[in-house]
């Protein structure tokens, strides 16, 4: 099967490998030519576990080409995956001009039957709009060719996204005809054979259930951080309240886990998106403006608590932090708790050092040089008056603690994920600050 995709960021470039692993042919477009020539070279913009590999595999094999021309590919195409960002505006609402874009493009191109299926994350009613601007070009160029519409949301998790890909827990596709769900069900076939939930829709269920699976999930991290918070005033323990709550079947365990906040490319925009959607059609999601209002106030949590600990006097202290991408296994800081801890610091007098395994390059093009990058994690603690831990990387998890307080002026740990057992701290001589204990 022939596809195309628009776009080559994170969710074009896993899609077009992951369904040239599944033996599809496949075309990445991107309007960026040093980034499609960077591709052509065998160099991944982005990092992602296993992606690599299976780009470079699939591209030597030949089911994987890129290129920046999508009029070349649609005669040759029955999908077009609509895989471009939507970043939010400045209300809030997810900016579609990229995803118009993609239409007008294939409606002043296409010259038979195919299918448009928008991949990126998009409100609902999108769909609307991107038929009815195909059918604008269509119309100036006085033909009539039939095509279908389809929504087929993205559920990859950065760190975990070919895994997630190639072994979903559901695909949802939202569809309008027959027709659009015989092409579609071909193509995820390798899928259904290995018995994985494929769910059909009519698509603005689809276009709905993305915004409200990340909205649920970010609604679970806020809460439980409100209650991490409520847990340090009374005296409770959140991480023996987690594991009770987490043992109700009709809770379960999944995100319970307290901490400084989320970040990323998806749940802060999915949050705000969707309460813009709801503003649009006269309504207030009251809950989820709470859910935002707690993340950003718990991405201050950990200055707050260095805070109390210096008593206020910060000035030229020298502040260590671990890990600065918005969770491990990425170099994606977008909305990371990272970004306004540093900040924060920096206006508080602050000399700030940094490590993280993988986003030092994105955080020189995002901080610049107003922080010191160290070379490991041990460097980054050479003086540190104290050391916050942001993101809880693998190698993080098991340190040298009498090196790490060899190293500091000040043997103070303000742990931001809870990954640490505070006993062993305590023998280590290390001052020991957690989320949701007192």
């Amino acid at each position: 099967m022939n596809i195309a995709i628009a776009g080559t960021g994170y969710v074009g470039l896993v899609s077009g490998a992951c369904f040239a692993e599944m033996g599809a042919n496949v075309i990445c477009v991107d309007v960026n030519q040093e980034k499609i020539s960077a591709l052509q070279s065998g160099r991944i913009p982005i990092y992602e576990p296993g992606l690599e590999e299976m780009v470079l595999r699939n591209c030597k094999e030949g089911r994987l080409r890129f290129t920046t021309d999508i009029v070349t590919c649609l005669d040759n195409v029955e999908i077009v995956f609509s895989a471009v960002g939507t970043p939010p505006d400045e209300d809030g609402s997810a900016d579609l001009k990229y995803v118009l874009e993609v239409a007008r493009s294939v409606g002043r191109n296409m010259n038979k039957y195919l299918v448009l299926v928008t991949k990126s994350t998009v409100p609902v009613g999108t769909a609307k709009r991107v038929k009815a601007a195909i059918l604008d070009e269509l119309d100036r160029r006085g033909v009539q060719i039939p095509f279908d519409v389809a929504s087929n949301p993205e559920f990859l998790k950065e760190g975990a996204a070919v895994n997630d890909f190639m072994s979903p827990d559901r695909v949802v596709i939202g569809v309008e005809t027959e027709r659009a769900k015989e092409v579609m069900s071909r193509l995820y076939r390798p899928m259904m054979l290995n018995n994985f939930r494929v769910i059909f829709t009519d698509i603005p269920s689809a276009e709905m259930i993305k915004y409200a699976a990340n909205s649920m999930l970010a609604t679970r991290i806020s809460f439980m951080n409100d209650i991490a918070n409520l847990c340090e005033l009374v005296g409770a323990d959140v991480n023996m309240v987690r594991k009770g709550i987490g043992t109700d079947s009709r809770i379960g365990n999944k995100f319970l886990y307290p901490g400084c906040g989320y970040g990323g490319s998806c749940f802060p925009k999915d949050v705000k998106a969707l309460i813009r959607t709801a503003e649009n059609n006269g309504y207030n999601m009251r809950v989820l403006k709470a859910v935002e209002e707690v993340n950003e106030k718990q991405k201050e949590l950990l200055f707050d608590k260095l805070y109390r600990y210096y008593q206020g006097s910060l000035v030229g202290k020298n502040i260590a932090i671990w890990g600065v991408a918005f969770k491990p296994e990425t170099d994606d800081m977008r909305e990371a708790t990272a970004l306004v801890i540093i900040e924060k610091l920096l206006s508080a007098g602050c000399n700030v050092r940094v490590y993280d395994p993988v986003a030092m390059d994105e955080c020189r093009r995002r901080v610049g040089e107003k922080v010191v990058y160290a070379s490991d994690m041990y460097d980054v603690l050479l003086n540190a008056d104290a050391l916050l831990l942001l993101t809880e990387w693998k190698q993080f998890r098991i340190p040298a603690w009498g090196v790490v307080k060899k190293l500091m002026n000040q043997p103070v740990l303000i742990d931001g994920r809870n990954i640490y057992d505070e006993q062993e701290l305590m023998k280590s001589g290390i001052d020991y600050i957690c989320i949701g204990k007192k």
